[in-house]
C-alpha cells in the first residue's frame, strides 16, 4: 500500500479498515478504539507491537507486517 512519508500504524490500520470494511474492524482494527481488536498481535520486521511504539510505530518503505490471530485450545 502506498502511504505518506510520516505514516505510522494507525495511518497503515485505518486505511485497511475503510479498504476492507466492517469485517476488519470488527476483527482487526476498528479506527475509533485506541489499539487493534484483543484477536491479534501484529509485528514489524519480527518485532511485537508491544515491543515498539504502539499504533503510533512509524512506517519505513519495505518494512514487512505481519497480523498473526490468536489461538488458544487446551
Amino acid at each position: 500500500m502506498q502511504l505518506e512519508d510520516d505514516a505510522s500504524l494507525v495511518d497503515l490500520l485505518s486505511m485497511l479498515a475503510e479498504k476492507h470494511g466492517d469485517a476488519f474492524k470488527k476483527s482487526v482494527y476498528e479506527p475509533k478504539d485506541p489499539d487493534l481488536k484483543p484477536y491479534y498481535i501484529l509485528s514489524v520486521n519480527g518485532v511485537m507491537l508491544n515491543q515498539l511504539n504502539g499504533l503510533e510505530t512509524p512506517l519505513k518503505d519495505g518494512h514487512r507486517l505481519i497480523f498473526l490471530p490468536v489461538v488458544t485450545g487446551g
